[in-house]
């Protein structure tokens, strides 16, 4: 890890995410003046097919900006979908402006200073752009149950993260951070046996973290969910299907088939 005053915050941007870029703006051109929830449909439906790619923001330098629209996992997703449509809804519609809302989504404060600036766990980063106001967690009013168990898988788990491994430093950051989250008593989540009953009152296009039981960690996957002929299910990058995709099973169906899943967080989008 560099030291902190050697960390570059300058985005880089590929020439072929400017291309995508670029063919985005005139894909969603038509959709500008249409609600939220249309831009955000249109915005995802864009990446469909887009390879799954894993670690893409964790690179061998400094904390910086990382714009990849060529290969997603699950939350880089849901993030870059959410920055292009709230750029879309904009009169900016610039690389400029969707870098701007890409580090407002990702990073604590807008501030990238270094790994731990990043918001990494899924219930912290909703809780973080509610206060923002990008996202409103409407788990509770669906009926959700609370979650207090203690999230501190990063810190119990040191030696899984290149960037903590050998960073105490970093690693109290990260503490620190989990007490706070600790300290906030805990988030709502919709337990898996009522999604199926709740699937009608589940926003199209509404974020969804799947809440997992494994210790210390809040959840395991990202996606938004997606009303389709009837069945709620949802539109994410798949690591099983190494791709975006608009998965064919129902979304409550899913988590019943995911032993370690207990429900979703769902935050629509504001």
């Amino acid at each position: 890890m560099f030291p902190e005053n050697l960390v570059s915050q300058e985005a880089s941007v590929a020439d072929k995410d400017e291309v995508l870029f670029n063919n985005y703006v005139e894909q969603i051109a038509p959709f500008k003046e249409a609600p939220l929830e249309t831009i955000l449909e249109k915005t995802a439906q864009f990446f469909l097919g887009t390879p799954y790619v894993a670690h893409t923001l964790d690179g061998n330098g400094g904390e910086a900006l990382v714009v990849n629209l060529r290969g997603l996992d699950c939350v880089t997703f849901v993030e870059n979908v959410m920055a292009l449509s709230f750029a879309a809804r904009s009169n900016n519609l610039t690389m400029d402006y969707f870098k701007e809302k890409l580090t407002e989504i990702r990073y604590r404060n807008s501030e990238i200073t270094d790994y731990a600036s990043r918001i990494h766990y899924t219930s912290d980063w909703m809780f973080k752009n509610q206060k923002n106001n990008l996202l409103e967690n409407i788990s509770q009013e669906l009926s959700g149950v609370k979650e207090t168990k203690r999230i501190d898988f990063m810190s119990t788990h040191q030696s899984a993260y290149k960037q903590l491994a050998n960073d105490d430093a970093l690693l109290a950051k990260i503490v620190q951070i989990e007490e706070n989250m600790h300290d906030r008593g805990g988030f709502y989540y919709l337990p898996k046996d009522r999604i199926a009953e709740k699937a009608k009152d589940i926003p199209h296009m509404a974020v969804i973290g799947f809440v997992t039981s494994i210790e210390g960690l809040d959840t395991t996957h990202l996606g938004f969910a997606y009303h389709e002929d009837g069945k709620l299910t949802f539109i994410h990058a798949s690591s099983a299907k190494m791709e975006v995709v608009i998965d064919t099973i129902s979304l409550s169906d899913y988590c019943v088939s995911q032993s370690k899943c207990k429900g979703i967080i769902v935050a629509k989008v504001m």
